[in-house]
């Protein structure tokens, strides 16, 4: 049975598994994902308050400002939108014949075109675009989407001859983009971070995103944009868990912002599926392509198609592993349950027959004890009596000696009335008396509360008193009916029911 009783907790133990806390970070994601739509409502509702401001407006210059206005409330949030208001402003810029306004307007078209990943379209864009004579900002936002351009080509081919050159190319243009930001700025130590972990020194550019990290005044946008880089910076180093960490920070910083196209979640849940948290890589995946589809930029969708097969695929084991192991537990809770009811029932029997052995052996004891007390009683009686009568009759042989004595010499001398005065001395009534009231202080002495607790028995006024020597004579010298009587008469007056009475007076004990 306890060999059993071992099995069962093995395999209880074996198949019951707590699942693992989930990052706090995790955790506020969720949280996060859960309050997505109130972010998404937020920026639906500025859109509509500028829309409604561009209907009320007639000046030219305004409303290119109020469809750039929109221009960035939709590029990381819905392309087709954004690609139709960065189209708007090429049509204004063009009426109104302004180059300012028409570079502008096509850097827009080209970063939209980036973000969805037409790279064909993108470059033709940027070919178009004269940056001559524009002011320092129009030229770095230039030279950074060129620089994006080439570092987005050589991640899509991946290939190791091409790629190479993409990057070196991606960096000449860097190099050219940082020379227009002003020093101090987010983009000034964000670009030179990504140039220097692009060119493979993850210390010197991760030292870059640190710092902007730690300088605790960025946006959400900016925020997410630093953190899901420095992750790549963690990972190439190996550190997997704090990768996860700052994507999940970008992610929320997204959600924030109510941004879409975003590569963040999607890093996240693959990290999370290869570190085999499928459970929270199946949630992120989910968002991905939810934003994906949203947004409609076409490599998110083909990426995120990839990896979405292999997670569900995952999951799905995960879930059948889970039903096994829900029912191989309810196997093993089912055969425990049988074995306890089994023990239980052993032990209620166990449990019955020790009960009644322990009364069996309480009564023997108590019976022995009882006995015990008995024998103590008796043998203190018997040497008590058997003491007195020894002297007693040590004592009458020795005056029965004296008094053959004197009646031989009496009669040696012829003495014949002084036998007759000795014999006349001789008392026997006197004799009984002192025999009485010696038995009376022997049987006293070994019952010393026998008075006490035999009066108990009756009413104060009902109590029997000692009676005197000549008493206990006449009583003695009764007839058995007069002593039947005298009890029945000492029985009626006592509280003792009559049938108890002797029993009662029995258990009176000797000290």
């Amino acid at each position: 049975m306890k060999r059993l009783l071992l099995g069962v907790f093995s395999v209880v133990f074996l198949v019951v598994k707590c699942p693992a806390a989930p990052d706090t970070t995790m955790e506020a994601l969720i949280h996060t994902l859960e309050q997505a739509p109130a972010y998404d409502a937020a920026k639906v509702k500025r859109i509509a308050a500028i829309r409604r401001a561009i209907d009320a407006g007639s000046n030219h210059a305004a409303n290119f400002t109020l469809y750039q206005q929109l221009y960035e409330e939709y590029k990381l949030f819905n392309y087709d939108s954004a690609y139709s208001y960065a189209g708007e402003m090429q049509r204004m810029a063009w009426a109104y014949n302004d180059p300012g306004l028409i570079t502008t307007a096509r850097l827009k078209s080209a970063f939209i075109l980036l973000s969805a990943g037409l790279y064909t379209e993108t470059y033709d864009t940027l070919r178009s675009v004269i940056i001559k004579g524009s002011p320092d900002s129009t030229k770095a936002a230039y030279y950074t989407l060129m620089a994006r351009y080439f570092y987005d080509l050589a991640a899509y081919d991946a290939d190791k001859f091409y790629s190479v050159s993409y990057d070196t190319v991606a960096t000449h243009y860097m190099d050219s983009a940082l020379a227009f930001y002003p020093n101090g700025s987010f983009e000034k130590t964000y670009y030179n971070g990504l140039k220097r972990f692009k060119q493979g020194d993850t210390r010197g550019g991760g030292a870059f995103f640190e710092q902007l990290m730690t300088a605790g005044n960025l946006t959400d946008h900016q925020l997410a944009l630093t953190a899901s880089t420095l992750s790549g910076v963690f990972l190439q180093n190996g550190a997997t868990d704090k990768a996860i960490d700052l994507l999940a920070r970008a992610a929320i910083a997204d959600i924030h912002t109510a941004t879409k196209e975003t590569f963040a979640i999607f890093n996240l849940a693959e990290l999370l599926y290869k570190k085999g948290d499928v459970k929270y890589a199946s949630v992120c995946i989910e968002n991905a392509i939810a934003n994906a589809e949203f947004y409609n930029a076409r490599q998110r969708k083909a990426q995120v198609s990839n990896i979405l097969s292999i997670i569900e695929n995952q999951r799905i084991r995960a879930i059948e592993a889970e039903r096994r192991l829900a029912v191989q537990y309810g196997i093993a809770v089912t055969l425990f349950l049988a074995v306890l009811a089994v023990l239980v029932v052993v032990i209620r029997k166990q449990v019955k027959k020790l009960q009644a052995a322990k009364k069996i052996i309480t009564e023997a004891h108590t019976l022995q004890q009882q006995i015990n007390d008995k024998l103590e009683e008796a043998n203190k009686i018997k040497e008590e009596y058997i003491g007195y009568f020894f002297k007693l009759d040590s004592e009458y042989f020795a005056r029965l000696e004296r008094l053959k004595k004197v009646i031989e010499h009496k009669l040696a001398d012829r003495k014949y009335e002084d036998i007759r005065f000795v014999l006349n001395n001789i008392q026997p009534r006197k004799e009984k008396e002192e025999l009485l009231g010696n038995f009376d202080k022997v049987f006293l002495r070994i019952f010393p509360n026998f008075v006490t607790v035999f009066n108990s028995f009756f009413k104060e006024e009902d109590q029997p008193r000692l009676a005197d020597n000549e008493k206990i004579a006449e009583i003695l010298e009764y007839s058995v009916n007069t002593i039947y009587a005298y009890k029945t008469r000492i029985k009626n007056k006592s509280f003792i029911p009559n049938e108890d009475f002797d029993a009662r007076v029995m258990e009176i004990k000797s000290v």
